[in-house]
């Protein structure tokens, strides 16, 4: 099959499922696997040229509504008539059902169920943990700074944090992402602030850009803490939100939870492909 991504967690899922080689083309803010380095770049992810996509005559584009305003993209394949599937994932169930669905679609159900079970075997497991934990520490993700925006209940992060043996600060808002305010998140004094900016890198994000914010003396004397979170391992719908997971168990739990590898999630995609 001709295989066409337009964002980064459709991009992951394939790879997952041992399909990058199918590849044709891909959004310009894909950047894993190291495998995709060289194909066709179609543009942003809310500004997908899509004469070059339909030049390059896929069978399937995997769409996303992930992203407010990736709606014109799917607006565009259906005026178009080009084949494609659209997925708008939640939660872990969510990125589950996709990964089985995208089997059945490329033959790769076999796979599929591989690492969905992979991935219930990991949740099972940190949620053995995670029930034990008494003292949960409330988490502020902080997806942008001006305007304030981070995740509420209706996201996997909501399940990301309690797995993790904490708790998001916003999950009594019954959203996927919450705009609200500065003031707000001081006045639910943070254990832990992860800075995860969309689209900004890691090294780029600095913990003085918070700390000069007015209301941050409330929460030194709280104690907060900031850390840096990878985007890709936290904001995008695949199953690496599994080695987030990992990452920030291991953080604010150290004693109760395993170490995190950096190098685990690499040498598990290699294990895997190697039993196909």
């Amino acid at each position: 099959m001709r295989l066409i991504s337009i964002c980064p967690s459709n991009t992951e899922l394939l790879h997952f499922l041992g399909l990058t080689s199918q590849l044709v083309g891909i959004d310009d803010f894909s950047d894993w696997p190291a495998e995709i380095e060289e194909l066709t770049r179609l543009g942003p992810d809310l500004s997908i040229d899509m004469d070059k996509l339909q030049s390059l005559d896929p069978d399937l584009v995997l769409a996303s509504l992930s992203v407010p305003g990736m709606e014109k993209n799917i607006e565009e394949l259906k005026k178009r008539n080009i084949p494609h599937i659209v997925y708008n994932p939640q939660s872990l169930n969510d990125i589950q059902n996709d990964l089985l669905d995208l089997g059945q679609r490329t033959n790769k159900v076999l796979q599929a169920r591989q690492m969905v079970n992979w991935m219930k075997k990991e949740i099972e497991s940190y949620e053995k943990i995670s029930r034990t934990i008494k003292n949960r520490r409330n988490v502020y993700f902080e997806w942008w700074p001006k305007p304030v925006f981070t995740p509420g209940k209706v996201n996997w992060l909501t399940e990301i944090a309690y797995l993790a043996g904490g708790k998001n600060l916003f999950e009594d808002v019954e959203l996927a992402s919450v705009q609200t305010t500065w003031d707000d998140v001081v006045r639910r004094k943070p254990d832990l602030i992860g800075m995860v900016w969309v689209g900004v890198k890691t090294d780029k994000m600095q913990p003085s850009h918070i700390k000069k914010r007015d209301g941050w003396e409330v929460l030194e004397v709280h104690k907060t803490e900031i850390v840096k979170l990878e985007e890709d391992l936290f904001c995008r719908p695949s199953p690496r939100l599994i080695f987030g997971l990992k990452r920030l168990a291991a953080l604010i739990h150290p004693n109760e939870f395993p170490p995190f590898l950096p190098k685990e999630e690499e040498s598990y995609i290699k294990k895997l492909q190697a039993t196909r």
